[in-house]
């Protein structure tokens, strides 16, 4: 249960002004954020969504942004595919937004009704999850950031099912004016059991966005896996088209052939026509090293000037590419290996800018 004189300040109708820390039972893998988000932080941020999903907002003065927090029963998203935490709805700077509603239909246990900044965490092979291919139907697997699930069927593991939850695990959440923590506590009976934290906090000088993680293995098995951010990102909802370009810092190779008008010129992914409704760019690339500076994306509207640079403190495992007219993704798996007792640490960093 949480502090008293929060339920108060609730009743009240009062905003926090401290930072509060509040930590929920793990049978229902609840959060719960300070009352009301901050008419100044959420500036040029409302979300399209109704207010009752539970959600906080941070600011720097120069970035506001809309966070959506987990919550097993009223949680914005609650789907099986991505990590419950740190679901962006919405990021403003300078008048522009980079983060938004970018699917026409919204569940939230749809696996991919999501927005922001959101990572899926993978198997080692990079296409199953945590214990799934060893399970029989029936029997529980586990999704990082997400809980204990339960195998279906016989078939392969498929990221656009919605998967049985067994237990969430614990949730406790910490909001402040800049950033907002989240800690997953969760042991499952296959000997999988972590303590996993993720931390979004706004640079106190720049426009700048930095996700910091930290996984213990608390269980009996290795934790090995590939997780990756989807990314998702909107450019003030302008189409996907020939003034969107993403760079990279290597020559990118498509594994699979591009299409709809989509090419590589050099280190760059251009498009020669406007994507429709129903058309989609995807392909894996090569041409990446070892080296972790490799992992350094940029997305801009060339017409704007609006756009982000994603760089990260661990070297590429795979890269892969997607998008359709109203979202561009290109998506960064690091590898993951942390045995019984160990604790992982990485991050990733965007910085928004506006020419």
């Amino acid at each position: 249960m949480f502090e008293f004189r929060c339920v108060c300040l609730r009743l009240l109708g009062l905003a926090i002004v401290s930072t509060s820390f509040l930590t929920l039972p793990a049978r229902a893998g609840w959060a719960v954020v300070k009352p009301g988000v901050s008419d100044e932080a959420a500036k040029g941020c409302n979300s399209s969504e109704p207010a009752s999903y539970p959600k906080t907002s941070i600011s720097n003065g120069q970035v506001n942004a809309v966070v959506y927090l987990p919550d097993a029963k009223t949680g914005y998203y609650r789907g099986t595919r991505f990590d419950w935490s740190g679901v962006v709805g919405c990021l403003a700077y300078k008048g522009h937004n980079y983060f938004g509603v970018w699917f026409p239909k919204y569940d939230p246990y749809l696996n991919d009704a999501i927005s922001g900044p959101v990572e899926d965490f993978r198997s080692a092979d990079a296409e199953s999850s945590l214990g799934y291919d060893q399970a029989k139907p029936g029997d529980p697997f586990v999704k990082l950031g997400v809980g204990v699930l339960r195998r279906v069927d016989d078939k392969p593991y498929a990221f656009s099912t919605t998967y049985p939850m067994i237990d969430p695990g614990k949730w406790t959440v910490h909001t402040g004016p800049a950033s907002v923590a989240f800690q997953q506590t969760l042991k499952s009976p296959i000997g999988i059991a972590y303590v996993y934290k993720k931390t979004l906090k706004l640079d106190p000088r720049e426009p700048v966005l930095i996700i910091q993680h930290e996984l213990k293995n608390t269980g009996t098995e290795t934790i090995e896996m590939q997780v990756y951010n989807h990314d998702f990102y909107v450019l003030d909802n302008a189409p996907t088209g020939s003034e969107m370009v993403v760079r990279f810092p290597f020559a990118p190779e498509p594994k699979e052939p591009l299409t709809n008008g989509a090419r590589i010129d050099g280190k760059e992914l251009v498009y020669d026509r406007e994507l429709q409704t129903g058309e989609f760019v995807y392909t894996h690339f090569s041409g990446f090293s070892s080296a972790v500076s490799d992992f350094d994306f940029s997305f801009e509207n060339r017409k704007t000037g609006v756009g982000v640079e994603e760089t990260g403190d661990l070297p590429l495992s795979r890269v892969v590419f997607w998008s359709i007219r109203t979202t561009i993704c290109p998506e960064a798996y690091v590898h993951l290996k942390i045995a019984p007792g160990e604790t992982a640490h990485w991050s990733i960093r965007f910085r928004f800018y506006a020419k």
